[in-house]
């Protein structure tokens, strides 16, 4: 007796035949690798370093990401943040913090952005250094980093957030580097995937 396996599309909420190879195996593919395939995959980061915080972060961003998209979510992959200019004995830590949809679009400064498929670059979120925002709640993520000798440039920090931090249309997530020592200097960064509002709704 022949029967098919049924999954439900959680966006549109109808049914689909699930699909295998000729000889009935069924293939699961990586989210992250599917998403990647469709072009939905981006990175941007900062050119220009700037000295970590010694306090906890408030209104001054590092670097925030803003989704300017009408019907994408922004799901966050991971931030980063490298040391340029390392300093004895430093240690720093990542700080994110999602401001909420209805925020004003802040500045787009000019950065290393790319596709993770090998798109054209293009405009796809403006990504503004030093911006000015809301304390809206800041949280560390990812484990530190230490410098025991002075090394120039230094090692990165990374934030594998892996998706459990989603952006939708105008909200967007900031990036600070808090760290022992004010003399050492970051460039920061994230990673996303721009994933239409269609396939995989937020709320």
């Amino acid at each position: 007796m022949k029967s098919n396996l049924y999954l439900q599309k959680r966006s549109a909420g109808v049914e689909t035949v699930a699909k295998g190879t000729e000889d009935g195996l069924a293939i699961s593919v990586d989210q992250k690798a599917y998403w990647t395939s469709k072009g939905y995959g981006w990175s941007a980061m900062a050119t220009s370093a700037v000295a970590a915080l010694v306090v906890r972060p408030t209104t001054t961003a590092m670097a925030t990401l803003f989704n300017n998209s009408g019907n994408k979510n922004y799901v966050i992959d991971r931030a980063f943040a490298h040391n340029l200019v390392a300093a004895a004995q430093c240690v720093a830590t990542l700080w994110l913090c999602v401001h909420p949809v209805g925020m004003a679009a802040p500045t787009n400064d000019i950065t290393v952005r790319n596709s993770s498929s090998g798109l054209a670059a293009g405009t796809e979120g403006i990504f503004d250094n030093g911006a000015t925002v809301v304390a809206d709640g800041w949280f560390p993520w990812g484990g530190p980093d230490t410098v025991v000798t002075v090394t120039t440039p230094g090692g990165v920090l990374n934030a594998e957030v892996g998706g459990r931090l989603i952006v939708p249309p105008t909200a967007a997530i900031s990036v600070q580097v808090v760290a022992s020592v004010n003399t050492a200097t970051f460039c920061p960064g994230f990673s996303w995937f721009a994933v239409p509002a269609s396939e995989y709704a937020v709320n």
